[in-house]
């Protein structure tokens, strides 16, 4: 259903070392950066999409978030939630709700909630019961 997802970011740099920190935490691969436009993009670990991609908005105008906008970014495992959580934290990045269960959504559903540096908001989820149940 999602071919990318692309967020606007002012200070490309500082949203790179982020968004790269993230994408690691997750298993996630780096597709390309084009310091030229400047844009970045990343890739599941087999290839192909969905594709994450990063840069400066294409009008050339300052990046912008919306209200009540978010990317939701799916973690191989709840260490890797944590991770992502502690790497997005590490990296500038702001808490919009720590690593837990939410089972408000379904009983396995465990997520971490942040923003990145210039706003913008992602969620980290891990679907699957842990493999020791």
């Amino acid at each position: 259903m999602i071919s990318h997802v692309f967020l606007g970011v002012d200070d490309f740099e500082r949203a790179f070392r982020f968004h790269a920190a993230v994408m690691a935490a997750l298993g996630n691969v780096p597709r390309f950066r084009d310091d030229a436009r400047p844009w970045a993009g990343w890739q599941p670990v087999g290839g192909g999409r969905p594709l994450f991609l990063i840069g400066r908005p294409f009008d050339g105008g300052p990046a912008g978030c919306g209200n009540g906008q978010m990317v939701a970014l799916l973690a191989p495992s709840r260490a890797a939630v944590d991770a992502a959580y502690a790497a997005a934290l590490a990296h500038g990045g702001s808490c919009e709700g720590p690593p837990g269960l939410r089972p408000e959504y379904h009983a396995n559903y465990y997520g971490a909630y942040f923003r990145d540096p210039d706003g913008n908001k992602l969620c980290v989820c891990h679907h699957d019961a842990p493999a020791d149940q």
